[in-house]
């Protein structure tokens, strides 16, 4: 079974075309700039067939970016598909789901109209999602199946006392006002793969996912279902990131708006995308950098590793007590899966709750490896995250069932 997984934005459109069957990855790439000059990427993942790197494509719509994916994999030479009819299905990640959705879904007319209800909440992400969903159904036709699966379904199984904010009820029962949280699809991802890793059921363990990159997220995961997540009511809630701020006193933006004359637009610019570690380095947003800058006598670089690790490590204590333990910490993501330092500094001095670290094991990259010591009674994991794999996992489920 082929599924073609899409992540559209405003003008870029990622691709993969898998077999979750047996996971394995057929092609993959990229459009980007379209509506601009239209720029395409394919890298077929079959020996003997050729990469095409940011070749200049004609791309108006993104129907004709789907267009060029559709062209390159079933290219008569260096195609992976023989024709259309071998892709059975289309998994698009939608960024919000609201309350409306808590699993993946097959899209129908009323599944497009709810997701136009909730653009409010993602009015930046849904309506590029939407633009992919319209996109594949002009090109592929109406009989070719589509599934959405979103980044907040995997929340949806929190308890009311970790999604509700302490604000009058009826900004909740009007608004929909709420944490949602996001990354969903990858702490289920990895969550599943920590349970198979540790033998047992995903049912019967406890887990804390921590999915650290440019954006970053800590989950708890208890009996396979989402507990308490550290995304909000957008992505900017939570741990500080690449370049937004995380949790805040909201009495700092009345102070710094009276204080410069700001509006809300400017402030929100600014906890979005020039805060975080890159706000408090004044380096950069990438961790390799600020690591580097460190090593060079930048103390503030240090500061602002050291703030996000700080803030990881407080978050995998107050999940493990929201659960009344925990079986195993996860790592995954950019700097999850790459920083053996960081993941270090996280994971150190929390032997008061049975977490042991084997420094020489966690010295490695991407790999799906233990890397806490053999006593250690808490396991800590290493799980590169496969997000369009669980996409593509999901969406052939539902067009099985």
């Amino acid at each position: 079974m082929n599924i073609l997984v899409i992540n559209a934005g405003s003008s870029s459109l990622k691709y993969q075309l898998l077999n979750p069957e047996n996971g394995e990855l057929l092609a993959k790439g990229l459009c980007e700039r379209i509506g601009i000059d239209g720029k395409f990427t394919y890298k077929p993942q079959v020996e003997g067939k050729k990469v095409l790197d940011a070749v200049d494509v004609a791309m108006p719509t993104h129907s004709e970016a789907i267009q060029a994916v559709m062209n390159a994999l079933i290219d008569a030479e260096n195609g992976v598909v023989g024709s259309m009819k071998e892709i059975d299905a289309v998994g698009h990640r939608v960024v919000h789901g609201g309350e409306a959705f808590n699993k993946s879904v097959l899209i129908t007319e009323e599944v497009m109209k709810a997701l136009e209800e909730c653009i409010p909440l993602a009015p930046l992400h849904n309506p590029a999602n939407l633009t992919g969903i319209n996109a594949c159904t002009a090109v592929m036709g109406k009989d070719v199946p589509q599934v959405a699966v979103f980044d907040t379904a995997f929340h949806q199984t929190m308890p009311a006392k970790a999604y509700m904010y302490a604000l009058p009820y009826e900004y909740y029962e009007n608004d929909k006002v709420r944490r949602y949280g996001f990354h969903g699809t990858s702490h289920k991802y990895v969550a599943g793969r920590a349970a198979a890793m540790l033998g047992k059921n995903i049912e019967d363990v406890k887990l804390i996912s921590c999915h650290l990159g440019n954006g970053s997220s800590v989950t708890a995961v208890d009996g396979g279902k989402s507990v308490d997540t550290s995304m909000g009511f957008t992505p900017l809630a939570g741990l500080p990131m690449g370049t937004r701020s995380g949790d805040l006193d909201a009495g700092i933006l009345e102070f710094l708006m009276n204080k410069y004359g700001m509006n809300i637009k400017e402030m929100v610019n600014i906890l979005n995308k020039k805060s975080g570690v890159q706000g408090v380095s004044g380096v950069s947003s990438d961790f390799r950098d600020l690591e580097n800058a460190f090593k060079e006598g930048n103390d503030r670089a240090g500061l602002a590793v050291d703030m996000f690790n700080y803030g990881v490590k407080k978050l995998i204590g107050a999940y493990a007590a929201a659960m009344g333990g925990v079986d195993a910490i996860i790592f995954t993501a950019g700097v999850g899966e790459n920083s053996a330092s960081q993941r270090l500094a996280i994971a150190s001095d929390l032997e008061f709750m049975g977490v042991k670290m084997d420094a020489e094991a966690n010295n490695v990259r991407g790999k799906e490896v233990v890397i806490s010591a053999a006593d250690s009674k808490v396991k800590v994991l290493l799980i590169p995250t496969n997000e369009e794999l669980m996409i593509a996992m999901d969406t052939a489920a539902i067009v099985k069932a």
